[in-house]
């Protein structure tokens, strides 16, 4: 027991941890902070022997947590559920956006999606395909530009589905059109859950991205994306941290129930 007080000892699982953490991308001082907490609490002379070892384990497990977020699933309310999906190019919200519906259909709601990416034009078909291919009913408009005026237009007929989820344009960088179209969406819709989605290889850069989305608007949650890469989803992960949003799903592949 009295080896848990040993510095070498301490220094190289310390050590461990820091090369686990930064290769999966997780911010440097968040490593760094969790670091110097096991170090002091590892030479804490007020804990003796076994429960020195125990204490350790928790800590590290609490830390761990704390990195990841507690467990939260979307809580359904008895009216209408509306969960917007927010996130930049390529970060997979339109793939998810009918993920999230499927795993609702299959749950018994009546689903429906709505196509408001006025910029990439093959969004909306992207998720029009989608949801015939895995009978989820689709509302957009290929005509018009400005996604308020879709979503009013649409606004009567959606009241008759209790789970609708949002697919929002993405852009390479959360430029200050994107917080705009983002925040006018927002207040038109009132969303039950603005759910941010990140791929797992974004990197260091989740940080930053995570903060200016939680600028703009109100961050519920996170759906992890490309899982199935070979990213250890640290950034993303740190990113939630950060924004203290929870994971809600974590995906793992192209495929509907992935």
């Amino acid at each position: 027991n009295a080896i848990f007080l040993d510095k070498n000892l301490v220094d190289s699982i310390v050590k461990d941890l820091q090369r686990a953490l930064i290769e999966a991308d997780v911010n440097i001082i968040l490593v760094k902070e969790l670091s110097e907490k096991i170090k002091k609490s590892a030479f804490d002379e007020r804990i003796k022997g076994i429960e020195k070892k125990e204490h350790l384990i928790k800590l590290l497990h609490d830390e761990i947590v704390n990195l990841l977020g507690e467990h939260r699933e979307i809580k359904l309310k008895k009216e209408q559920n509306k969960i917007m999906l927010l996130g930049l190019y390529g970060s997979g919200k339109t793939t998810t956006t009918a993920k999230i519906g499927n795993y609702f259909a299959k749950r018994g709601k009546k689903v429906a999606l709505v196509g408001l990416d006025v910029h990439r034009v093959a969004a909306s078909e992207q998720l029009k395909q989608l949801g015939d291919k895995n009978n989820l009913k689709v509302f957009i408009d290929l005509k018009e530009k400005n996604p308020v005026k879709i979503w009013k237009n649409f606004e009567e007929e959606l009241k008759d589905y209790n789970v609708v989820i949002i697919d929002t344009a993405g852009r390479h960088s959360l430029d200050s059109s994107l917080v705009n179209e983002i925040m006018d969406i927002n207040r038109v819709v009132s969303p039950t859950e603005t759910i941010l989605v990140m791929p797992a290889d974004i990197g260091q850069a989740a940080k930053s991205q995570a903060s200016d989305f939680k600028k703009a608007v109100d961050i519920s949650g996170v759906i992890v994306t490309r899982m199935d890469s070979t990213a250890k989803g640290g950034g993303t992960l740190t990113a939630c941290a950060e924004t203290k949003s929870p994971i809600l799903f974590i995906t793992t592949g192209e495929k509907i129930n992935d």
